[in-house]
């Protein structure tokens, strides 16, 4: 069976989401299979692979097909508390022994983060180019991943506030994601999680399709008063995350889903925390930062 892509919701959204068939990801992937998955990025954003019996060496080597892979985030994790290889983030509520974390647990509540619409590594320099999310263990219910077309939110803004946007330079950190929420950083944390500017409005490299760059890790314009800065990010969030441009993944064990971070912006849904969520990471780095890409 040949590899093949269709979309999840083909009358009212054709090009946004597509489901792959005909492709086992223990398997060496050929040129040609590559080359389909990457043009069914360019077109969809999110790709998702159903039924995906596989390991994290068998991820890891999948996702080795589309570039250089990020060191998983160490957050607030000690080294010592790391469950899974430095290349897989873990995206669960486990611990060292693979037991549940208590509510209060520093790195629980870190992870609440998750929750808020954001871009991967959107924090760092060079933000993600690619992440791939495999689900291991999942909740009777709830726990949902929602994505928002940041390509389509681009598109429908009207044209003096693309004209006001165009420029624009954001800064992005952790510190304002979690600020949100309430989480205290220690100053070490703080020293880590130094801002990064990233554009605001982003051209795509493939299709050639801008986008809003848009994240919880973003909370500062530069030339622009605090106040200001936010309530306009506040306000083109509210519209790029209206229900006609976001897609809500019901997740079963064994799907991968895969997504361009350069055109989406995600977030987990909430979930019994008395239950395992357990999914695993990989995540492909873009090439250069943001500011030295094409505008």
């Amino acid at each position: 069976m040949a590899l093949s892509i269709r979309p999840v919701d083909p009358v009212n959204r054709p090009d946004f989401a597509g489901e792959v068939a005909g492709i086992d990801l223990r398997e060496t992937m050929t040129p040609r299979q590559v080359a389909a998955i990457v043009e069914g990025m360019d077109k969809f954003a999110v790709l998702v692979f159903h039924n995906q019996q596989i390991d994290d060496a068998q991820q890891l080597t999948f996702s080795r097909n589309f570039g250089t892979l990020e060191i998983a985030n160490s957050d607030v994790r000690r080294d010592e508390d790391r469950r899974l290889a430095p290349e897989v983030a873990d995206v669960s509520n486990l611990g060292r022994g693979n037991a549940i974390m208590s509510r209060e647990d520093r790195r629980r509540l870190f992870s609440l983060g998750n929750m808020l619409r954001h871009s991967d590594s959107s924090f760092k320099p060079t933000p993600a180019k690619y992440s791939l999310l495999h689900a291991r263990v999942l909740p009777s219910k709830d726990g949902n991943t929602e994505f928002a077309d940041m390509r389509v939110a681009y598109d429908a803004l009207d044209d003096d506030i693309k004209a006001e946007i165009e420029d624009l330079v954001c800064e992005h950190s952790q510190i304002y994601s979690r600020g949100v929420l309430g989480f205290d950083f220690t100053e070490e944390e703080r020293l880590r999680n130094l801002p990064v500017p990233q554009r605001l409005v982003r051209r795509h490299p493939g299709p050639k399709r801008r986008s809003i760059f848009l994240s919880a890790h973003a909370g500062a314009i530069r030339g622009m008063p605090m106040p200001e800065a936010r309530a306009l990010l506040r306000d083109l969030t509210e519209h790029a995350t209206q229900r006609k441009f976001v897609y809500a993944h019901r997740w079963r064990v064994g799907d991968l889903v895969m997504w361009d971070n350069r055109a989406m912006m995600h977030r987990a849904r909430r979930y019994d925390p008395s239950e395992v969520r357990e999914l695993h990471r990989t995540t492909v780095a873009d090439d250069r930062p943001t500011l030295e890409q094409a505008a």
